[in-house]
């Protein structure tokens, strides 16, 4: 079967780009055109139905909510409630990214318990099958990655962050720059730079980047050029590693669309408020406007508690610069396997960014909603609020257990309420609301 780019190619409209340009607003031929192009992705396993999202140029942004287990914590269930609550909390996407436990098992379990387009990063558990099989994940074998990497297209996986830019010559870049003062934060990026250390060799990722683009397209599966020299720390973002790894994602994205298969390109982690737009804009020239899926970022390293505002006001530069696809951090990163509480509010926090980025990028298409909450607030018309918040059961829960003497107000000012006041004094009066 064609993939989405091989269909758009000879414009064909398919139903998943009929269903995405409903949900945001544009038309069938302008996806399909990006889609051709290029610019939007749709990650949609033809072998496994999911729910339809499109990532890329014009589209609302979308937010990946990322769970797995790790060595330390492995229960399933718990996986399993997270995901699903990653889901009712308005996720997008979600990322399966388990290190602990049966792999296989694990990520089958979570394909089944939700309806999102589920990604992954292969090289996690290609590690892990090499250390399990041979005692050391150095000793990982190019036959057993690609192998795997087929059985998880064949599982369901809707789009894989693969770390490809990774190569001798930015592990050059790395060393010759003296390290970095956050060193590397990525599982599979620093997993593969120990094999490539290790073996004296090439990434096979990179070297046979034409047989993992071909194993992607027999399912349609979204290639994500893994972020592995990401900055780990403010001071390290735009070093010769990060962006040597960019232009050679940026590089590649563009070979895997000419090749038929939907590619977008990930971005950092750890960037300065000052780099986030620059950061952007190398990326859409160099990548002729591929979708940009971002790491956060957290524009400082030393709030670990509070991460999610952090990332959530980096977050919101980001989307408002151009970027599609925001991955959440939740209030435990950089401290803990994140649990259920933590996975729902760095949704919400990562979804209250993307919005604010979107009004700016998207104009006034995005702002109706919050005109909207303003005139009923005005008003104190408390359900006509509710009704075009982000988040109303949570503000309903808040004004029920605080409820005013005067149900038109709330406690916050009671009699002193601006707008009661107000309105008395402007009865009558014509106002620009009125006219819309």
């Amino acid at each position: 079967m064609a993939t989405q780019v091989e269909q758009a190619e000879k414009k064909i409209i398919t139903r998943e780009m009929k269903e995405v340009a409903g949900q945001e607003g544009v038309s069938p031929e302008y996806v399909y055109e990006m889609v051709a192009a290029g610019k939007i992705v749709v990650p949609a396993n033809q072998h496994h139905p999911c729910k339809v999202v499109g990532i890329g140029k014009g589209l609302r942004t979308k937010i990946n909510a990322s769970i797995g287990t790790s060595t330390d914590i492995v229960d399933i269930a718990e996986e399993i409630e997270k995901a699903r609550a990653a889901e009712e909390a308005g996720a997008d996407t979600l990322m399966e990214l388990s290190v602990g436990g049966d792999l296989d098992k694990i990520r089958r379990e979570i394909l089944r318990a939700v309806r999102l387009p589920v990604g992954n990063v292969p090289l996690y558990q290609a590690f892990c099958m090499a250390a399990e099989k041979y005692g050391d994940p150095n000793k990982l074998d190019e036959e057993m990655l690609f192998d795997l990497i087929e059985r998880q297209c064949a599982d369901g996986i809707s789009f894989m962050a693969i770390h490809c830019g990774i190569n001798l010559y930015t592990l050059e870049r790395l060393e010759k720059q003296g390290y970095r003062y956050g060193g590397l934060v990525s599982k599979g990026g620093t997993s593969m730079v120990a094999w490539m250390v290790a073996n004296k060799r090439e990434n096979p990722l990179y070297a046979q980047f034409d047989r993992l683009v071909n194993i992607l397209k027999r399912y349609d599966v979204v290639l994500s050029l893994g972020n592995g020299l990401r900055a780990g720390a403010i001071h390290d973002s735009c070093d010769r590693a990060m962006i040597t790894e960019l232009v050679i994602n940026c590089e590649l994205a563009e070979i895997g669309r000419k090749m038929g298969c939907q590619t977008m390109v990930e971005g950092p982690g750890h960037v300065p408020l000052d780099e986030i737009e620059a950061n952007i804009i190398l990326q859409k020239k160099m990548s002729n406007e591929a979708p940009y899926y971002m790491l956060g970022p957290l524009p400082c390293d030393v709030a670990a508690g509070y991460d999610h505002i952090v990332a959530a006001i980096g977050a919101a530069q980001s989307s408002r610069y151009g970027a599609d696809l925001i991955c959440y951090i939740t209030p435990a990163e950089h401290l803990a396997l994140p649990n259920k509480t933590d996975v729902i509010e760095g949704v919400r926090a990562a979804r209250v960014a993307a919005y604010i980025g979107d009004t700016i990028k998207h104009g006034a298409r995005a702002t109706k909603r919050d005109m909207e909450v303003s005139k009923a607030r005005r008003d104190m018309d408390w359900e006509g609020q509710f009704r075009s918040m982000l988040f109303p059961e949570i503000a309903r829960t808040i004004r029920k257990d605080r409820l005013p003497r005067d149900n038109a107000t709330c406690t916050m000012c009671g009699e002193f309420c601006a707008n009661k006041g107000a309105s008395k004094i402007f009865a009558g009066t014509l106002r620009k609301s009125d006219k819309l």
